[in-house]
């Protein structure tokens, strides 16, 4: 492909149509040879550009608590099934296949900078991304209902390629809230991905739901075609802070 229909391509994504019709006439570099040289440069720095842009705006928009990244974590210092499954789940086709995400385990293991580290691999490579806590999004679920924008919300949440949801497990909630969690996971389920962090067990589901019935559906639906990431291990956080400790001169 030469410079021509490169620029010509750059355009298109750009969205720069008038500039695209001059270039798809053959003369137009034997009229203007000099300011070819140019335009490509121009060109291809607005689409470099808007690229950086877009991507800075997707890490924005999906409201990390904190900025982690994958290249940041000690792959020795987290737990073994862990270390073995993040090659894999880095190259993000459980979102193309709109598969999910579980890391269960000890607190302390890493669980949040993994999930966080993904939803930024999933960011730069284009995907809509948003983090949010369970608690948070029951509470949200909560007030949309009360102020009958319950549907609105839905459809915002259901638009967003990977929802990660975090600290499943540390604050329980009442029958309302396991209700409006269960309904909007359940509209989600074979649509969009989800990466869920939770210090319990499956089996400890329901000290969070209360209800043995709706407890194993909503397993059901969020293991169904799953990764299942065993975060079982010492504490990560402990390990890093013995670490840092080693490096400092008191």
């Amino acid at each position: 492909m030469n410079h021509q229909q490169q620029m010509i391509e750059m355009c298109k994504v750009l969205r720069l149509p008038s500039i695209r019709q001059l270039l798809q006439d053959e003369n137009i570099f034997k009229e203007y040879p000099k300011a070819s040289d140019f335009l490509y440069y121009a060109l291809t720095k607005e689409q470099e550009d808007r690229q950086v842009r877009a991507r800075t705006n997707r890490i924005r928009l999906a409201q990390f608590p904190e900025k982690k990244l994958l290249e940041e974590l000690e792959m020795e210092a987290l737990p073994q099934n862990a270390a073995a499954r993040l090659p894999i789940l880095k190259e993000l086709t459980f979102i193309t296949e709109k598969q999910n995400v579980l890391l269960i385990g000890s607190p302390g293991t890493g669980k949040t900078h993994v999930a966080i580290g993904l939803g930024i691999e999933a960011c730069l490579a284009g995907y809509k991304v948003l983090f949010t806590t369970i608690h948070s999004l029951v509470n949200q679920l909560k007030e949309s209902r009360s102020e009958r924008t319950l549907r609105i919300f839905e459809k915002k949440f259901e638009n967003y390629d990977l929802v990660i949801l975090d600290e499943l497990g540390y604050i329980s909630f009442d029958q309302e809230g396991a209700e409006l969690l269960f309904s909007l996971l359940s509209l989600r389920a074979g649509r969009g991905s989800l990466i869920i962090t939770s210090n319990l067990s499956f089996d400890r589901w329901g000290e969070v739901f209360h209800d043995p019935i709706l407890t194993s559906a909503l397993t059901d639906r969020l293991t169904h075609r799953a990764y299942i990431v065993n975060m079982i291990g010492d504490s990560y956080r402990i390990l890093e802070t013995q670490k840092w400790i080693e490096t400092q001169d008191f």
